[in-house]
């Protein structure tokens, strides 16, 4: 009788919740903005890459391996919910209109020129991010979702729009809201506060 074929010899199985737990909780609490929905998506993408560790040859680190499956579960589960929920009203409610269409979050123009860092500078500025994190943290559930799905995940519009129920057109004004709000956010709580200092 054949021996079956060993686990992989670069992933211990046994290490990943001290290993990976945070790191896996957090990314889907940022993405989810659920507690219960990040534990359970986390949870799920321990089981399926328990269930494929013989796939995992160690070309990338045990992290991205594990990031990358829960990435996809992330997306089931927004799809999930997307199929739950009755999207029309809302979807109707957030068509472009010359009313609430962001403009108040539009920026004064001497701010667009006098951030006081390269933007080099601010990817390595932890207090940047960090302020970045909480004003995306105030953003609406669906603009935050929509933002997180295309600028952080890098998803095609297509894609987005099948996982979050709106038309490529609804895409587009909110996430031109999102851009806006964050912008306003960043201005006020960050660029405001490193001009002071």
């Amino acid at each position: 009788m054949k021996d079956q074929e060993p686990i992989s010899k670069k992933t211990d199985p046994n290490q990943w919740i001290d290993r990976y737990g945070n790191l896996l909780y957090r990314f889907a609490l940022l993405r989810l903005r659920n507690s219960e929905w990040a534990e359970e998506v986390v949870q799920e993408t321990f089981v399926a890459a328990l269930k494929g560790i013989r796939s995992f040859e160690g070309k990338s680190s045990e992290s991205t391996w594990l990031v990358g499956i829960l990435k996809h579960k992330i997306i089931d589960w927004l799809r999930k919910i997307q199929e739950q929920k009755n999207m029309g009203s809302l979807e109707e409610a957030e068509t472009l209109s010359a009313e609430g269409s962001g403009e108040q979050f539009n920026l004064d123009i001497r701010h667009k020129n006098s951030w006081p860092k390269t933007p080099e500078r601010l990817f390595e500025d932890k207090e940047f991010w960090s302020t970045f994190y909480k004003c995306l943290e105030t953003l609406p559930e669906r603009y935050r979702t929509v933002y997180v799905l295309r600028e952080v995940d890098g998803l095609e519009s297509e894609e987005i729009c099948k996982i979050v129920g709106v038309t490529k057109t609804n895409l587009w004004v909110l996430l031109h809201r999102a851009r806006n709000q964050i912008r306003h956010c960043l201005a006020v709580k960050w660029f405001d506060q490193s001009k002071s200092n």
